[in-house]
């Protein structure tokens, strides 16, 4: 006659649970009772362990609903980057970037380097750390920015606040440099530099060096070196030199 009142016990228990919103930890209640009861564990490190559980399954779906608002490729983490296969990156100094205080500080993270050697990488990387550790990312390859800020062009800056690549932590720009802006594309780019200034954090990966970006900025010299002006002065810059991921795994490929 006992265990349909357990039954019932544990049932009344997951409606009271699931009343407060705590769904997390009406699914892990009956298995962590049971381990309670076996492991005749006191009630104070019963309930620990049962809003333990909450506590990470929240945490776990916040970086997953994250993850998918802010676009950013899957697939590619800290922990599988091969720094051994790319001596030229500091992996100290990414582990140091992976703290955050960077983007509590709001400055700008440049990746420079020839395609293939890790850049994107890195940024995706970064971005995901960020997230972890609690901040808002949005992901844009430059086109994509571009033709963002070109819809929005007719929208008074006052008014840009809540448009994800001004509101964002952290905004990624992958791919800067493969087709030169106009005037136009150049002159919103600076917007958003100007905006961000102090505010927000970025990452860019570009395929440019620095003395190439007034050609990539419309050829004019005065709008690059206000741009450089606002990304540089709180940059961390890393010039990543190397051979190409994508054509060691074609020669593996090959040599299979």
């Amino acid at each position: 006659m006992t265990a349909p009142r357990v039954k019932l016990d544990i049932d009344a228990t997951r409606d009271k649970l699931a009343a407060l919103g705590l769904g997390h930890a009406v699914e892990t209640l009956e298995s962590l009772l049971g381990e309670a009861v076996r492991a005749e564990m006191p009630a104070h490190v019963f309930l620990d362990r049962l809003l333990d559980a909450e506590r990470s399954g929240r945490e776990e779906r916040r970086i997953k609903t994250m993850l998918k608002m802010s676009k950013i490729p899957t697939g590619q983490t800290l922990e599988n980057f091969d720094f051994a296969f790319q001596p030229a990156i500091e992996r100290s100094r990414i582990e140091t970037l992976a703290t955050g205080s960077w983007i509590r500080n709001a400055e700008v993270i440049l990746m420079q380097g020839p395609p293939g050697v890790g850049k994107s990488h890195l940024l995706v990387s970064l971005g995901v750390r960020a997230i972890q550790i609690g901040f808002s990312v949005q992901y844009y390859r430059f086109d994509e920015l571009l033709t963002a800020l070109g819809a929005d062009a007719h929208i008074p800056p006052s008014r840009l606040k809540s448009k994800k690549y001004m509101s964002s932590s952290v905004l990624l720009i992958d791919e800067m440099g493969y087709n030169p802006m106009n005037r136009d594309e150049a002159s919103l780019f600076f917007r958003l530099v100007s905006y961000r200034y102090g505010r927000g954090a970025m990452i860019i990966t570009t395929n440019k060096s620095i003395r190439d970006w007034t050609e990539l900025l419309a050829g004019d010299e005065v709008l690059a070196t206000a741009i450089l002006d606002g990304l540089l002065h709180r940059a961390h810059v890393l010039n990543i030199k190397g051979r190409s991921y994508r054509l060691r795994d074609l020669e593996e490929a090959l040599k299979g």
